[in-house]
């Protein structure tokens, strides 16, 4: 089946929607991009890095002809973008997504989609901590998983085509219920930025002089967590809002996890707490045996090469092996 498409409309371009641009360039996905985002310095700093074609600030005007419209704007911003949209879609087009949340978008595009239009929400589980047209990278999805959420009364040869042009810019497909990936996201993905939000801003609420020694001392927990807490505050303040119940529930089991753990330190459980760890180990493992991380010491980190010796060092030792 082909994958290719005449012309792709990305509404918004941050990371996801540059990150789209280059790589469906890159493959040769399609032959026309129209970029619309509702800021003229976004939209002047896309068209500086050659990312479309069409450049405007009118999201219809974007959409019209498209054959494949991408929704890349923060999801609160969604029911306004489906509004403008809406007259200008293409009948037989497909109408998807990346945001990290689908209940909610589900819920709120649905009764907006155009008779002829495949509505296929998608989320790529691919990201950096930073945002904006200029933060985009073609391998962004390379080796990454996409989830698809297509209702039943999408036609299964459009929910493929979709999928193929994700596998074709390097990305693992899978397609489940749109509550279902609420659920698993809120785990994986939500509750550890907000466990991230929460404890850097611990810190940041901390009495001057003890903040600077904790940045001035920071480990590599402190340290990823501050990585994770620099995202892009607008689209989490929107998935927090939107996944509220999925987000709560799973709030729930982490704080009672916590609570044992809090009365096994209070107690001197040891016991107890290596069991915790031990368990916890294994889903790391589990992690890298599934692909998703990389086992190579220190996360895989670069690390600078140690500097060469001096050259008067080695003229005067005779430069030999041991020099």
């Amino acid at each position: 089946m082909s994958v290719h498409f005449r012309k792709l409309a990305l509404i918004g371009i941050g990371l996801i929607g540059s990150s789209i641009a280059l790589a469906a360039r890159r493959q040769g996905l399609v032959e026309v991009i129209s970029i619309a985002t509702r800021k003229q310095d976004t939209l002047d700093e896309a068209r500086e890095l050659g990312l479309g074609d069409i450049y405007t600030l009118d999201a219809a005007e974007a959409v019209r002809g498209a054959d494949l419209v991408v929704i890349c704007t923060p999801v609160g911003a969604y029911e306004g973008v489906m509004q403008a949209i809406a007259p200008a879609l293409e009948p037989g087009a497909i109408l998807s997504d990346v945001g990290s949340v689908k209940g909610h978008v589900v819920k709120t595009l649905a009764p907006l989609i155009p008779d002829g239009v495949s509505f296929i929400p998608g989320h790529p589980l691919a990201g950096t901590e930073h945002s904006g047209p200029s933060a985009g990278f073609a391998e962004l999805f390379a080796g990454r998983w996409c989830v698809l959420t297509p209702g039943p009364e999408v036609d299964p040869i459009k929910t493929e085509k979709l999928a193929g042009f994700w596998r074709a810019m390097g990305s693992q497909v899978e397609s489940m219920d749109a509550a279902h990936h609420d659920m698993v996201l809120a785990i994986t993905s939500h509750i550890p930025h907000l466990v991230a939000y929460n404890i850097v801003g611990t810190v940041a609420d901390l009495e001057a002089a003890t903040q600077s020694e904790v940045i001035k001392f920071s480990a590599s927990g402190f340290r990823d967590f501050t990585r994770i807490a620099a995202s892009d505050p607008v689209m989490w303040r929107d998935v927090f809002l939107t996944n509220r119940d999925a987000v709560l529930e799973m709030l729930g089991r982490f704080s009672e996890d916590l609570s044992i753990l809090q009365r096994a330190v209070r107690t001197g459980d040891g016991p107890a707490l290596e069991a915790m760890f031990t368990r916890t180990r294994a889903i790391r493992r589990s992690i890298i045996s599934a692909g998703q991380e990389t086992a190579a010491p220190d996360f895989g980190r670069q690390h600078e090469a140690p500097p060469a010796p001096e050259t008067p060092f080695v003229r005067e030792h005779g430069g030999g092996d041991d020099a």
